[in-house]
């Protein structure tokens, strides 16, 4: 999801609402390609390391069978790293929910009222001090 498709100079209720369902949305969808890339990544790393052993087996130089170790190695902690990615963006799009129900409690039936009436009537926070 880029600015441009979050900004907005309107922060009516119906706005927000809509943003952070987008958000929740834009998160979700992200956690399913990060899974998709960490998968790759293990079966990269596994297949990274069957080489590495290949080669080992094959009695060829040893800095290749190191560096072949070593490219595994760091795909599968970047597979970690990537799991860590899904856990926030999870999480991230169920706090977005959560936001998005209290601000429908907090503002759902003024909303409701403001939007009936045919008379202006003021924005939130007018008669705050």
């Amino acid at each position: 999801m880029s600015s441009d498709e979050i900004k907005s100079d309107d922060n009516g209720y119906q706005d927000i609402q809509a943003k952070l369902t987008k958000l929740s949305k834009a998160l979700d969808d992200k956690a399913v390609e990060l899974e998709a890339l960490r998968r790759r990544m293990q079966t990269n790393a596994k297949k990274a390391e069957d080489t590495a052993k290949a080669i080992e087996n094959g009695d060829l130089d040893p800095r290749f069978v190191e560096m072949t170790f070593a490219v595994a190695t760091a795909l599968g902690g970047a597979a970690v790293q990537i799991r860590h990615l899904i856990e926030d963006a999870v999480a991230g799009a169920a706090h977005s929910r959560v936001v998005q129900g209290s601000h429908a409690k907090l503002y759902g039936r003024l909303d409701e009222i403001r939007s009936g009436r045919r008379e202006k009537t003021p924005k939130a926070g007018f008669f705050a001090e």
